[in-house]
Parts: C-alpha cells; sequence; structure tokens
C-alpha cells in the first residue's frame, strides 16, 4: 500500500514516506532517511515540523546507533526548522531519549546538541523546559542517562535564578557521590567546566570538598579526571586558597599508587605550573616533576620527559638557571640513559629546547656530552630527534662548535651499516642544510649527499636523488650548476652502469628544480649521450627520461634533438627499449608534435 493511502491524507505524505523508509529492513535507507530531516521539516513548515515531525522522532528512538547518531547530530542544527529560539524547547524530548540510550557515541551526539541548543534558550525557557531535563536525567534510574546529565550543568547554570542554581549544584553533588563508578568518572571529566561557571564561594564550599573526594575515588580511572579538573580549580582560586586547598590533593596525586594517574598528573603538568603560579612551583611542583622524571613507570617518566622543556621556560627567570642545574638535569642526564626507548625518544625530541634557555657556557659544559650520547643512541628515532633540532643549538653555540662536537657523530650515522640509519639521516639532510648554511654544508656535507649517489642499496641511491632536488629547491639552480650538476653528468661515465642509471634517475628528479635552461643547456646533451649506451637497460631508461622531461622543452629543441634520438632508439635490437622509445613518441610527444606541425601550418 503507498504512503499516501496508508494516511488517507496527502498532506501527511513526507511524514508517512518518513515512517516507511524508517520501517524498512534496510539500515541504510533508514540512515539516508534520517539525513533528509531538514528537507522534510522545510517541506512540512515549521508547525508541522512541530506538531507532527518532532513528537514522531521522539516516539521511534529505536533503530540501529548509526542511524541514531545522524538523528542526534540532525536534531542540534533544528533550532531554524521549528520556528527559532522561542521554540527551541521542543527538540529537548526526542535528544533527552537519544541521551539515555546504551550507545556512548549516540549519548554523546546527543549531549553535544543539548549543549549547543542550551545557549538558545531564553532563561524561563531554561528554567521551564531545560533545567528540568537535567534534573530527570541526572535521576535516572539508568547510569546512560545520569552520565549524559553531567555534560549540560555548566551550559545553563549561569542563567537562571539563584534557587535554580542551588538545586543544580545539589544534582552534580549527587552525581559526584553516585554508585556507579561510570557516573562519578562524567562528573570528575566535568567539574572543571562546571567550577568555572560557579560562584567563587560555592566553588570553595561545594566544588573543592567534591574535587577532594574524586581525587580519593576508589577508582583510579575517576581519581585521573579529576586531575584535570585540577588544573581549572587552581586558575580560578587565589594563591592563598590554592596552597591550601588544592596543593595537597595535587601532591597526592603526583604519588598515586596507580601509574595512570600519576601519568594524568605528568602530561598536564605544565598546564598546572601555569595555573598555581611561580612560588608554588619552586616549593611543591619541582619536587613532584623530579619525582615524576624518576618514576618507575616508563611511560609515566616519557610523559615527564616530554614536558622538560616546557616546564623549564615557565621557571620563575630569577631562578630558573638554579632549578634547572640543581634540581633537573640531574634527572635528565639519567633519563639519557633510560632503558626505555620511549622515553629516550621523547627526551630527544625537547632536549635541545634547553640549550638557549641555559646558555653558551652551561650548553657546551653540561648539554653537549648527552646530545653526543643520545646520537649515538641504538634507537633510530632518538638519534633524528636531536638532528631535527641542532638548530637549537647553533644559534647559541654557534656553528664551529657544533661541527667540532656534534658533526662528527652526524657523519658516522651517516655512514651506518645499517641502510635504514642511513636512509632517516638522508631525509633530515635538506633540514640540516638549512640550519647549517651552504657554505658550511659545501664544506663539510656535500661530498657525503653525492657519496650516497653510489651505494649499493637502491632505496639509498633514489632517496639521495630526492634530498639533491630538496637541497636544489634551498640552495638554488646556480648552486646546482656549480656544486650538484657536474658531480650527477660525471656519473653518466661511469664503468658501473647502476650508477648510470642513478645519473638518470637524478636528471629525472632535478630537472623541474634547476628549471628549462639548465636542463637543457647541461643535462639533455647528457641524455642524449646514453643513448648509444651498451647496457639495454640504461638505453630505455634514456627513452623514458626523454619521455618525462618533455613539457620543459620547446619545440625547436624537441624537433632538433630529442624526435632523432629517439627514432634511433626506436630501431634498436633490444626490444624493451624500442618499446619505451615508440610509447615516448606515440604517447608523450604525440599532442606536441600535433602542435608543432598545426602551428607550422597555421604560419
Amino acid at each position: 500500500m503507498a504512503a499516501s493511502e496508508t494516511t488517507g491524507d496527502d498532506s501527511l505524505y513526507p511524514i508517512a514516506v518518513l515512517i516507511d523508509e524508517l520501517r524498512n529492513e534496510d539500515v541504510q535507507l533508514r540512515l539516508n532517511s534520517i539525513k533528509k530531516l531538514s528537507t522534510i521539516a522545510l517541506a512540512l513548515g515549521v508547525e508541522r515540523t512541530r506538531s507532527e515531525l518532532i513528537p514522531f522522532l521522539a516516539d521511534t528512538i529505536y533503530d540501529e546507533d548509526e542511524v541514531l547518531l545522524a538523528l542526534a547530530e540532525q536534531l542540534g542544527s533544528f533550532t531554524p526548522l521549528v520556528g527559532g529560539n522561542d521554540f527551541v524547547h521542543c527538540l529537548l524530548p526526542p535528544l533527552e531519549s537519544l541521551a539515555t540510550v546504551e550507545e556512548t557515541v549516540v549519548r554523546d551526539k546527543a549531549v553535544d546538541s543539548l549543549r549547543a541548543i542550551a545557549a538558545q534558550h531564553s532563561q524561563s525557557d531554561l528554567e521551564n523546559h531545560f533545567v528540568p531535563l537535567v534534573k530527570r536525567l541526572s535521576g535516572g534510574d539508568w547510569f546512560t542517562s545520569r552520565t549524559s546529565a553531567c555534560g549540560l550543568f555548566s551550559v545553563c547554570y549561569q542563567r537562571v535564578s539563584a534557587g535554580v542554581k542551588a538545586e543544580l549544584r545539589q544534582h552534580f553533588r549527587n552525581l559526584c557521590s553516585d554508585d556507579t563508578p561510570m557516573v562519578r568518572r562524567a562528573a570528575a571529566s566535568k567539574l572543571g567546566e562546571f567550577a568555572k561557571v560557579v560562584e567563587i564561594e560555592y566553588l570553595k564550599s561545594d566544588l573543592i570538598p567534591l574535587f577532594t573526594a574524586l581525587a580519593q575515588d576508589e577508582q583510579d580511572s575517576v581519581r585521573l579526571l579529576a586531575v584535570e579538573a585540577c588544573v581549572s580549580i587552581a586558575s580560578l582560586l587565589p594563591h592563598s586558597d590554592t596552597e591550601q586547598l588544592v596543593m595537597p590533593t595535587l601532591r597526592s596525586a603526583a604519588e598515586d599508587k596507580s601509574w595512570r594517574v600519576r601519568y594524568m598528573v605528568a602530561d598536564k603538568f605544565t598546564e598546572l605550573q601555569h595555573a598555581v603560579g611561580p612560588e608554588i612551583t619552586k616549593a611543591d611542583l619541582v619536587p613532584a616533576f623530579q619525582s615524576l622524571l624518576k618514576d618507575v613507570e616508563a611511560e609515566v617518566r616519557a610523559a615527564s620527559a616530554h614536558k622538560v622543556k616546557e616546564f623549564c621556560q615557565d621557571l620563575d627567570p630569577s631562578v630558573r638557571e638554579t632549578v634547572i642545574m640543581t634540581n633537573i638535569l640531574p634527572c635528565v642526564k639519567e633519563l639519557v640513559l633510560d632503558t626505555n626507548q620511549h622515553v629516550k625518544s621523547a627526551l630527544a625530541s625537547v632536549i635541545m629546547g634547553l640549550s638557549p634557555i641555559l646558555g653558551k657556557d652551561n650548553t657546551i659544559e653540561h648539554l653537549l656530552p648527552l646530545f653526543l650520547t643520545q646520537l649515538k643512541d641504538e634507537c633510530p628515532e632518538v638519534r633524528l630527534n636531536i638532528i631535527s633540532n641542532l638548530d637549537c643549538v647553533n644559534e647559541v653555540i654557534g656553528i664551529k662548535q657544533l661541527s667540532q662536537s656534534l658533526l662528527p657523530a652526524i657523519v658516522e650515522l651517516a655512514e651506518d651499516t645499517k641502510w635504514r640509519v642511513r636512509l632517516a639521516i638522508i631525509e633530515y639532510m635538506p633540514l640540516l642544510a638549512g640550519q647549517l648554511g651552504v657554505e658550511f654544508f659545501d664544506e663539510k656535507l656535500n661530498n657525503l649527499c653525492m657519496t650516497w649517489l653510489v651505494d649499493h642499496v637502491f632505496a639509498i641511491r633514489e632517496a639521495a636523488a630526492l634530498n639533491l632536488k630538496k637541497l636544489v629547491e634551498k640552495f638554488g639552480t646556480e648552486w646546482a650548476s656549480n656544486m650538484v650538476v657536474p658531480k650527477v653528468i660525471q656519473m653518466s661515465r661511469d664503468q658501473n652502469y647502476l650508477h648510470r642509471l642513478t645519473c638518470l634517475l637524478c636528471i629525472n628528479v632535478l630537472a623541474d628544480a634547476c628549471g628549462c635552461e639548465l636542463t637543457v643547456k647541461t643535462m639533455l646533451p647528457t641524455v642524449i649521450g646514453m643513448c648509444t649506451d651498451n647496457v639495454p637497460n640504461v638505453r630505455f631508461n634514456v627513452a623514458k627520461t626523454l619521455q618525462k622531461l618533455g613539457p620543459l622543452f620547446d619545440q625547436n629543441t624537441i624537433q632538433q634533438q630529442v624526435k632523432p634520438n629517439l627514432e634511433k632508439l626506436r630501431q634498436d635490437p633490444d626490444g624493451d627499449v624500442q618499446y619505451f622509445s615508440q610509447e615516448a613518441l606515440e604517447g608523450g610527444w604525440a599532442l606536441i608534435f600535433s602542435s608543432f606541425m598545426y602551428f607550422c601550418v597555421m604560419s
């Protein structure tokens, strides 16, 4: 039976069609129907959307999670389709139902939509419609509704009356002491957000005790989320209150029996540092940071190591150098030799940043030995993290000192017996070149880059060619014509045919970077000269190279130099050479040749 016949009223056709589609067994069809809701609402108009479509959706929350997720997302932007802010409250019933379903992602999306439309409610609508929804969710029988409620307090609290605010604080207090750990987790995750909108007196009297209780919860998953709230709460309180009300809990968290809680403290450490201020940092956070850098769990040490540079930068300038040298650097020296590669890698990514903080003398005396140790570490990621941040040290100690101390270790890595290590160094060479400058690079590293072109591993030769292209882009075509192209051309006469193939590879890669003039003047004659190479592999790569370089050449070059040599290669006794030459002529050059002939005829 047709949908219009089902209703008996053509005016209800869009709703009837939607009903039929939502009852269909095909999930994709139901999903597509939900995604068309805005179109259906436009067809119905605002009154029928409010009176027919929204009630229908509120009564049909039974579908697949994917469909419900799409519905929750759609409703968050439905306000104009129901008549604007004055009628936005009619969207609450379906979203309330979605906020209680079992699937977490659906609930979260429903809460996101509720948070979005909360701002569109007037104060009276908030108190008459939105706050009652929050209360119902808070007192729901199932934990799903209570977890959803936790995310709604902060978006309505500031715009309601004092009496309603007191009720909301009480409901939030109940959620923080809920019997279900999932609810307490949700409350802990939103505590910092709620603290930002609560008046300071109620923050101290109501929320601080909740924070303390959550930070001592039996579940470590609740305690670690309380650490996040600590950042927000500490930033809102005066210094004296922070010391008295927050720091005892934070000290306990930094020494928590669960490594996950200590990890969260380490991960949020610099945020905590900003929140509590320099005095508390010096007195309390420095010892706590030392403890975290020495933690028995590698994950905690790695998270702490990641924060070393930022923590040191944000120390009070009057005590910064003393604290670093006395308290932090001894821990850093231990981490350089840590048994866990993730810890060493995390440290290597930030340790170079200590150089500008400590200055030239301290860098040379204390940091350079650590850099050298890390440059020789067996873990490639540790070495590369040091290389990628050399510019920090270069700015402090100068290129001369850098070359004497660290460059030999880099060269040693570039000649490592493991080809993957050599490959990794090649990939960082353009970055290193930019840090060292063209003169120093030519003196110390240019020959090394050319040596890679004759490496016995193809991946190294290929990477070396790409490296040359990046260097040309960095240093310019004049540098290329003096320092790179002559050495590449010289390889065309090498006795090893693999090196001659590498010459062609380099020309293919360098042509775009070097530009048309240098390619035609210097590199094209070399390619053409290799047409008579005694190895078929070289000859058919000549054909492929000529085809690839075609767009750089003018018509005269094509007719006088390229096409005749491709014609000769097409007569080659080797089948592969014939094939690639023919492909170059008929494929890559057909359009160019036809355009050229047309130009001649028209002239």
